[in-house]
């Protein structure tokens, strides 16, 4: 087995995507010559991950230009780059770019990172398949069967799509078997989230003619972001640890009034959003889970929203009669010679209908239980005992440092965890607002006991 050296401040970082990214830039922004950094990315495109490495121009990030620069403290950086990238071509930074663009600018940030200090940074295209930790560091398996030893490792994995539904019948959007279609034919999305969303900008860029049915359970579909102004909410005005029918009384107290004043329901939702972390980790287990099985559908169409010529156009697509929004439960599916037989059951029926289409895309979202990992090193850890999962079930459990927390329920001194593995404790940590603070935190912990 080949040993790469270890120094007394290195740190090797698993996953390359925007949350690996962010915390490998926080990390060398410290002048210390000695930090080393390694960062792994098994797909070896480093600052892409599953939402920017998308591939269609339409394919965009909800949070505006404003508000993704990977420094909170910096908030203009990533304006400052698309300026420089892009002269003259946006007028105001509430613009919402391209993913594959925001992409280029993790992956431009990562260089600079490295190469602000040379030979602190080594970027390494394998696969993590193991983890254990040493009396003095940690020993990283890859899968060529080589081992990384660090002072220190933190496990920036991102998000885990779950096998597509049906048998693999179903489309993942951008998976291999994302074919082009007949534009004419008809197609079902399973979904109506932000993953939906990307499905059918797909079909628009195709030029699809064809129907598309969305089915949903719920039948919602995400709001439209606009321009606005958060409302300053004082601390001692946030009901935390409220039970989830108070709080939505306050929440909705709160919007009327904000309206009647002739303010916008959105100011609401983004002056809650500093306390939504604090008021998650409020809640008993019990609280939580009716919050994930009742109130979630209804929290996201309002807190993760489209851009507005977005949402504009697939309303309009819903009117005029191509898209139509089906509130109803996926019952199962079929392969036929010439197409696909999709099942479903309306919401507050009990028959169940069929329809058959050319292809059912699976837009379900991203995989919430971290026991039915498909990454290796997730299940070894798990299994190993050295990791356990939250409460939820909805990734690692992890204490206030983001320290990797075993199944004896040690926390661990050389183990970290960042971004969206960490939503047990932090829910709301899979956007880069919230990501680049966590990262932040992480990394002025990371460094503090070499400069004692």
């Amino acid at each position: 087995m080949n040993f790469i050296g270890q120094s007394a401040k290195s740190v090797v970082i698993i996953g390359g995507g925007a949350s690996g990214v962010l915390l490998a830039a926080h990390l060398l922004r410290d002048p210390d010559p000695d930090l080393r950094v390694t960062l792994l990315e098994r797909q070896g495109q480093f600052g892409q991950g599953l939402a920017y490495s998308a591939r269609h121009r339409d394919h965009r990030v909800n949070v505006p230009a404003r508000g993704m620069s990977a420094f909170a403290d910096d908030p203009e950086h990533f304006w400052r780059w698309l300026q420089r990238r892009h002269p003259g071509r946006y007028e105001s930074s509430w613009v919402f770019v391209a993913r594959r663009l925001y992409g280029t600018y993790l992956e431009e940030l990562l260089g600079e990172a490295g190469e602000h200090v040379p030979g602190r940074l080594r970027v390494l295209s394998e696969e993590a398949v193991a983890l254990h930790e040493t009396e003095g560091g940690v020993e990283v398996l890859l899968a060529n069967g080589t081992s990384l030893a660090s002072h220190s490792a933190v496990l920036a994995v991102g998000h885990e799509t779950q096998p597509a539904r049906g048998r693999g019948i179903a489309v993942r959007v951008g998976s291999e078997s994302d074919t082009p279609l007949d534009p004419d034919a008809p197609v079902m999305i399973l979904g109506s989230g932000l993953s939906m969303v990307d499905a059918w900008v797909g079909l628009c860029e195709a030029q699809h003619r064809g129907p598309i049915t969305v089915v949903s359970r719920n039948g919602l579909l995400p709001t439209a972001h606009r321009d606005v102004t958060p409302l300053v909410i004082d601390a001692a005005d946030v009901p935390f640890g409220a039970s989830m029918t108070e709080l939505t009384h306050w929440f909705r107290a709160l919007v009327e009034e904000t309206t009647r004043q002739g303010g916008d329901w959105r100011s609401v939702v983004d002056g809650l959003r500093p306390y939504n972390q604090r008021l998650w980790q409020s809640w008993p287990g019990q609280e939580k889970r009716r919050f994930l099985r009742h109130l979630r559908p209804w929290w996201n169409i309002h807190r993760h929203r489209l851009p507005p010529d977005l949402h504009a156009g697939l309303v309009r697509a819903i009117a005029q009669g191509q898209v139509k929004l089906v509130a109803a439960e996926f019952v199962g599916i079929e392969q036929l010679a010439d197409g696909v037989r999709a099942t479903i059951r309306r919401r507050g029926g009990s028959s169940r209908e069929t329809m058959d289409v050319a292809r059912v895309y699976d837009c379900g979202g991203v995989s919430v239980d971290v026991r039915a990992s498909g990454n290796p090193l997730i299940r070894q850890l798990v299994q190993s005992g050295r990791a356990r999962p939250d409460t939820m079930c909805i990734g690692l459990d992890v204490d206030d440092s983001c320290a990797l927390i075993a199944e004896d329920g040690q926390a661990s001194s050389r183990t970290r965890v960042v971004g969206p593995l960490t939503r047990g404790r932090y829910f709301e940590i899979e956007a880069v607002p919230d990501i680049r603070v966590q990262c932040a935190n992480v990394a002025r912990s990371l460094l503090a006991p070499a400069k004692v």
